[in-house]
C-alpha cells in the first residue's frame, strides 16, 4: 500500500515550532500515533498524524488523524460516534512515535471491535512462563 502525502507538510503547519523540530517522520512526513486507554493501559488502534493532525488534536482535545486511503483528516468518532477525548499526548524517546492517551468511547476499531487488537493474538505468556524466559536467556515458547 503506497501513502500519498498529507497537504500540509511540517513546514506550512501551525504545530508548535519547537514539537514539530524534534518529530522524525517518514518520508510521507508522517508519525505513528498509538491511542491508549488512559485509566486501563489497553493499547486501541494505530494512526497515523502529521504536524497538521498533532496541532488540532493537541488544541482541540479530539484526535485527529490522517486518513492514508482517503487522503484527508478524519476525527474519531465524528462519522462512528465513537469519541477519543485527549487525556495527555506524549512523544517516545526517538521522538518518531506519538502515544495519545484517550478516553475512549465506543468502539476503537473501524470493525466495532473495542480495540484493534483483539482478534488476532499471536503469542499469549504466562507470568509463570516470564522468570524462566529470563533466567535462560531464550523466549518463553522455547521453553
Amino acid at each position: 500500500m503506497t501513502s500519498t502525502p498529507p497537504p500540509a507538510r511540517h513546514a506550512s503547519s501551525r504545530l508548535a515550532p519547537e514539537i514539530a523540530a524534534r518529530l522524525k517522520r517518514s518520508a510521507d512526513g508522517l508519525v505513528p500515533a498509538i491511542a491508549q486507554q488512559y485509566d486501563t493501559g489497553e493499547v486501541l488502534m494505530l494512526g497515523w498524524m502529521d504536524d497538521e493532525a498533532l496541532h488540532r488534536t493537541l488544541t482541540t482535545g479530539r484526535c485527529t488523524y490522517w486518513s492514508r486511503s482517503r487522503r484527508e483528516y478524519w476525527v474519531k468518532g465524528d462519522t462512528s460516534g465513537h469519541f477519543q477525548w485527549v487525556r495527555s499526548v506524549a512523544l517516545d524517546c526517538d521522538a518518531d512515535t506519538v502515544l495519545v492517551k484517550v478516553d475512549q468511547v465506543g468502539a476503537a476499531c473501524h470493525t466495532g471491535a473495542r480495540t484493534c487488537f483483539d482478534a488476532d493474538v499471536l503469542l499469549t505468556a504466562t507470568a509463570a512462563d516470564a522468570p524462566a524466559a529470563a533466567d535462560s536467556g531464550r523466549p518463553a515458547s522455547d521453553q
